[in-house]
């Protein structure tokens, strides 16, 4: 038996991920905008002993997502650092696009972060493009696939070689010779890409981390390969555990292929648990909250992810309509083809009518799992010791009550099987996770994309 310690995170709403969530909660208007109420999810994860909550983001102004539920409204960065006032040990994940703005603010906002929660910053690297916001940024239109993970590699590429421009030992403080910073012991660089350009060295020293913690979100093809190259930790968003094999072990090989330790590169799928002290407990549950959504627009997203018409899903009760769904396949958006194929998997495996699918968390898109604590510990067991996870990032129905079950119940029983920490006993997040201290990044005159 594996004796492997489960990394664990926790992605914070205001509300709870379960879109009906906010129905249940008082005052719902302000939910977007309550620090105090961040506060309390923070500091419930650090109860659990989590390794990190992530701030998930998108840039640009208000999705489809955001006129049905409560939104991302403030900056992950700003609400980060006031966050990490409140908490001791958590890690903090702050999400930014590696498509707009440009890397040198990026970098210098979360080693800022690192050093202002003394070393719990992390960077998740998104390169979605949605059009709220090319419209944010007033542009016309977007990048093809290609062309956007060789705007995020040189964004990367930037960001890594800045937070790498001042080692600690330039700062010499001499009295003496009235030097305080050594340029000579500086690492500047001269990166002029395609897409992103820079030179000389960031204003901050390099963080208590060596450098903030990486991580990325995504699955396609060039996803992984972004990932295994660059990132730290991944997350991902699996349903089935053949098909979460299949990726941790393509991940895996990939980060050796770039001379990387596989250990090194976690992957962390998303995982939604509705928990009850009986398996039926906590299907009524569920089906309380799943009675609170608006079918309606549910059956139009998944009918966009199937490209089908809404109506031919009107009969709830009645089976997927596979021929249709088979032979429209090559309609489907691009952005929802793997979507639809983790969903359908997971439809296949347990056959599931229109009504199952639709409320297995087709926004979200990650695994939900209905049960009793007990149970959900030793789901994320079986998963990780068969080599699908290291690990995963949380969704949590309601909040704070959802995130109070996994510190009061969750954690015991991983505890009681030696796969869980009992106290933290690390300072940092590249600690908790296990991950070195990067050595100094090389200094490139030049990138190759």
């Amino acid at each position: 038996m594996s004796n492997q310690h489960l990394r664990l995170g926790v992605n914070v709403l205001a509300s709870g991920r379960h879109d009906a969530a906010w129905k249940t909660l008082p005052d719902p208007a302000s939910l977007s905008t309550d620090i105090d109420r961040f506060i309390a999810i923070s500091q419930s994860a650090e109860r659990a002993l989590l390794d990190a909550i992530f701030l998930a983001d998108g840039p640009g102004g208000l999705v489809e997502e955001s006129y049905l539920r409560p939104w991302r409204a403030l900056d992950p960065t700003v609400l980060n650092t006031a966050l990490s006032q409140h908490t001791e040990y958590i890690g903090l994940v702050t999400t930014t696009s590696s498509l707009f703005g440009h890397p040198y603010t990026v970098a210098r906002q979360i080693a800022s972060l690192d050093y202002v929660s003394q070393g719990r910053a992390a960077w998740n690297i998104i390169t979605s493009q949605t059009s709220p916001a090319l419209q944010a940024y007033g542009l016309e239109k977007g990048w093809d696939q290609s062309e956007r993970y060789q705007r995020a590699e040189e964004f990367v590429q930037i960001i890594q070689n800045l937070w790498d421009s001042f080692p600690l030992e330039a700062i010499e403080a001499d009295l003496d010779s009235s030097v305080f910073v050594n340029p000579k012991k500086l690492n500047p660089f001269d990166l002029q890409g395609q897409h992103f350009s820079s030179r000389g060295a960031l204003s901050v020293p390099r963080t208590p981390q060596g450098r903030p913690v990486i991580f990325q979100a995504g699955q396609s093809a060039d996803s992984k390969a972004f990932g295994a190259r660059y990132a730290d930790a991944l997350f991902t968003g699996q349903r089935i555990l053949e098909n979460a094999q299949g990726f941790y072990q393509d991940t895996k090989a990939l980060a050796a292929s770039y001379g990387r330790q596989p250990d090194h590169l976690l992957v962390m799928p998303g995982l939604f648990p509705i928990l009850g002290s009986t398996d039926e407990e906590a299907q009524r549950h569920k089906r309380k909250l799943d009675d609170l959504l608006d079918s309606r627009s549910l059956r139009a997203e998944l009918a966009r992810h199937l490209a089908l018409d809404v109506d031919d899903l009107a009969d709830l009760d009645a089976p997927l309509p596979h021929d249709k769904i088979r032979a429209n396949e090559a309609l489907v958006p691009i952005a929802s083809r793997w979507h639809r194929k983790e969903m359908l998997s997971e439809a296949h495996a347990h056959n599931w009518n229109t009504r199952e699918l639709l409320f297995s968390n087709i926004i979200g898109g990650h695994r939900i799992y209905t049960g009793t604590p007990e149970g959900f510990a030793q789901n994320m067991i079986d998963w990780v010791d068969a080599k699908a996870a290291d690990g995963f990032n949380l969704n949590i129905d309601v909040q704070p009550a959802g995130l109070d079950v996994i510190a009061d119940y969750v954690v015991p029983a991983l505890q009681k099987q030696g796969r869980f920490r009992r106290e933290y006993q690390t300072r940092t997040l590249r600690e908790h996770l296990g991950l070195p201290i990067p050595q100094l990044h090389s200094v490139e005159q030049a990138l190759a994309v």
